[in-house]
């Protein structure tokens, strides 16, 4: 079994307090075109929220579990490991929510890449990886996150044994890397959906804080 655990209880600011999982792609939510996207290749999708009146807002979301953190307030870590908890499958894909442009396709290939490994996550260089955009295996997972003294993504990745997926590799599937497309202001979100602008172009410039670490 497959499982996808999907980070929605984030603050928002860097999107001047909107929620960018309703943001609207291309007449579709955000949070819509992840999770049609997601039930191509995975049995459950569990969507990790802050609290319970958060999770209200994802009740027309059919097709998905939205639960809320355990541990409040310690950011993306914190809701790896309530989705980590709830997750029925072995092998995990995690997402962020301001990724409108997840392809089925490279997902499943990172499904395929795990074999003895903890994680399989994309690389765009040795520095620079994509921790929320990576499988994981549940069990490894689940042992650090119940025992771990940092809430950096950096030193939780460093301290699996991960396979590191260069994206040159994932341009076969996805040549353009639309994949890791992502929005993080509302002007982003203008400029992509304008009438002449094909669904899910990649946006070029400098990588967002919570998919990449230098």
């Amino acid at each position: 079994m497959r499982s996808a655990v999907v980070l929605v209880g984030g603050e928002a600011r860097r999107a001047n307090g909107q929620e960018k999982y309703f943001f609207t792609y291309h007449g579709r939510t955000f949070i819509e075109r992840l999770v049609d996207s997601l039930h191509e290749v995975v049995d459950e999708i569990i969507l990790v929220a802050r609290d319970p009146e958060q999770c209200k807002r994802f009740h027309e979301i059919t097709g998905t579990r939205c639960i809320t953190d355990v541990r409040k307030g310690i950011g993306p870590i914190g809701g790896l490991h309530a989705g980590t908890l709830a997750a029925q499958g072995e092998l995990i894909f995690v997402s962020a929510c301001d990724m409108p442009c997840i392809n089925p396709a490279v997902i499943t290939h990172l499904f395929d890449c795990i074999e003895d490994y903890d994680a399989v996550i994309p690389s765009w260089n040795p520095d620079m990886l994509e921790p929320l955009h990576a499988v994981y295996r549940r069990t490894t997972l689940l042992a650090y996150l119940e025992h771990h003294d940092s809430l950096s993504l950096r030193t939780m990745v460093k301290s699996l044994s991960a396979r590191y997926v260069p994206v040159d590799e994932l341009k076969i599937i996805d040549p353009d890397l639309r994949t890791f497309t992502n929005i993080n202001k509302p002007e982003d979100l203008e400029r992509i959906n304008t009438p002449d602008s094909e669904p899910c172009i990649s946006l070029k410039g400098s990588p967002p804080d919570n998919k990449f670490f230098k």
